[in-house]
């Protein structure tokens, strides 16, 4: 039987002339239309000569077609390689140079730009603009419906995606039809998804959790999606009147929690509200918990493995934790420079197997290999502990731990502790060069608004917290923490912003 994840999605669609996406334009795609749309793009892609195997590469803003183009790729058997549409030319070279696409998608005004890369590769450009609109859906519009899906093993590749790079150059993640799919299914079944939902879908398609979460649980559920092309607080608030779930980054939700209209009025339709891509505070989640009455389910994944855990659909959603190693995961604890099993609540590497991580980094066989134990558990780089109820707990990357004086501090820990003192909005723990201590503990604080707290309050109220070698050597205020585009907090740039704190000039606080 064909694995081929487009076969075994439209083997799983019970109702074909049910809705499978809205947009607010007012536009509707039934399940029939989306596989007819994907067999037309299919065939254009077929006709530039893209094969099984084949890379196909895309940066364009998000639209209904963008969407099919992924179907579309896979079900051609060829590999969608999507990108963040805020990478400019200079570092599109490297991806496509990296990956060696047969065909890239593009906006029409990166056109020229792209062309002479995609010429170093002997590839070909198609252009798709944010209305859905451009070479690719001109030709699309006379092309056949019908279209052969092309025959795939589980184990051959369907996607790449590149990891986002903080430090040293990005690696591309082969992620297989049986990782996206197995992932899918899970989800659905973990999640409780029918064809009765429908999810707001305000997350980018260039990344895990908007294309593959999102996307491919919506749809192998036969449920429908509300697609939006960018996160309004004021759309979103009105269109839970008509939804059943939302996934999201924090930054929703903290978005959400400042707009007046949410109430456990607006919300009362809603059954589920999904938090990923980046840590949520606990103090989010039960400031949630008394607006809506909903408690927000936060999960665990990566762009090389999907889904690991979640917090349970029934039972404690535990504020701070990421839940209970997803049906098929194993997750466990280990010395990061042993690779010896830790006991329960030790702090340690996350480690991960299952059918959702994935088959290794693209054009890295020395790195695949040194990333994968020899029992096949993945080592994350997350460091994390699983408490006494199997609850899996991230305090931070591995690169974010700071050695000072020889101990070792795990930020999260720190940070939780500033986060409950009042007039704290959010902070940031990392290490900088120290000249006694190696690396300084150093908070970066975002102040709650009008709140008058300084560095001397907060060092004094964490004096009773936390053990003397945890305790920051300075606290230092911003006005925002830096973010990447799925909200993860830029721990990168902050340690390069206060680099010579404790070894050069004194910044002011």
């Amino acid at each position: 039987m064909n694995a081929n994840l487009f076969d075994r999605l439209e083997r799983s669609i019970a109702d074909l002339t049910s809705t499978a996406i809205t947009t607010p334009a007012g536009e509707t795609v039934s399940y029939a239309d989306l596989i007819a749309l994907s067999g037309r793009l299919a065939n254009v892609l077929a006709a530039r000569g893209v094969k099984p195997g084949d890379r196909v590469a895309v940066q364009v803003e998000k639209s209904v077609p963008a969407l099919v183009l992924y179907l579309a790729t896979v079900r051609a058997g060829a590999v969608y390689l999507p990108l963040n549409t805020a990478y400019t030319l200079a570092e599109l070279e490297y991806f496509i140079g990296d990956a060696e696409p047969s065909l890239v998608v593009c906006d029409p005004g990166k056109r020229d730009g792209v062309i002479q890369l995609a010429a170093k590769v002997e590839a070909s450009v198609e252009t798709l603009d944010a209305k859905g609109q451009g070479s690719l859906t001109e030709a699309a519009a006379n092309a056949a419906d019908d279209f052969e899906t092309v025959e795939r093993a589980g184990d051959d590749l369907a996607a790449i995606l590149y990891t986002s790079g903080t430090t040293g150059r990005s690696k591309g993640a082969m992620l297989t039809h049986d990782n996206l799919v197995s992932n899918a299914l899970t989800l659905k079944d973990v999640w409780r998804f029918t064809a009765d939902d429908v999810l707001i879908h305000a997350l980018p398609i260039y990344h895990t959790h908007g294309l593959f979460v999102a996307s491919n649980v919506t749809l192998f559920s036969g449920a429908s999606m509300i697609f939006l092309a960018k996160f309004d607080a004021d759309e979103i608030l009105g269109l839970m009147a008509r939804a059943t779930a939302l996934m999201g980054v924090p930054t929703f939700y903290v978005r959400l929690l400042q707009h007046p209209g949410l109430t456990k009025e607006a919300t009362s339709g809603m059954r589920l509200f999904v938090s990923g891509s980046a840590p949520l505070l606990a103090e989010t989640h039960r400031e949630w918990s008394a607006r809506t009455g909903h408690a927000i389910l936060e999960r665990y994944g990566m762009t090389e493995t999907n889904m690991n855990t979640s917090n349970p659909y029934d039972g404690d959603r535990v504020p701070g934790a990421v839940g209970l190693p997803l049906p098929g995961v194993s997750a466990r604890i280990t010395n990061p420079d042993t690779g010896e099993e830790l006991a329960t609540n030790e702090i340690g590497m996350i480690e991960v197997k299952g059918p959702n991580v994935f088959k290794g980094y693209w054009r890295m066989p020395e790195k695949t290999a040194a990333e994968f134990r020899p029992d096949g558990f993945f080592i994350t780089g997350d460091l994390g502990k699983i408490d006494e109820h199997g609850y899996v707990h991230i305090l931070g990357r591995g690169k974010d731990l700071v050695i000072t004086g020889g101990f070792n501090v795990y930020p999260k820990e720190i940070e939780d502790e500033i986060d409950a003192i009042p007039g704290v909005f959010e902070s940031a723990v990392i290490g900088v060069p120290h000249r006694d201590f190696g690396e300084g503990v150093t908070a970066v604080i975002v102040r709650s608004k009008e709140a008058e707290v300084d560095e001397k309050s907060i060092l004094a109220v964490l004096e009773g917290r936390l053990a003397k070698f945890k305790q920051p050597k300075r606290v230092v205020f911003v006005d925002d923490l830096p973010r990447n585009t799925m909200g993860k907090v830029q721990k990168n740039v902050l340690r390069e912003t206060f680099s010579d704190l404790y070894v050069g000039p004194a910044r002011s606080s």
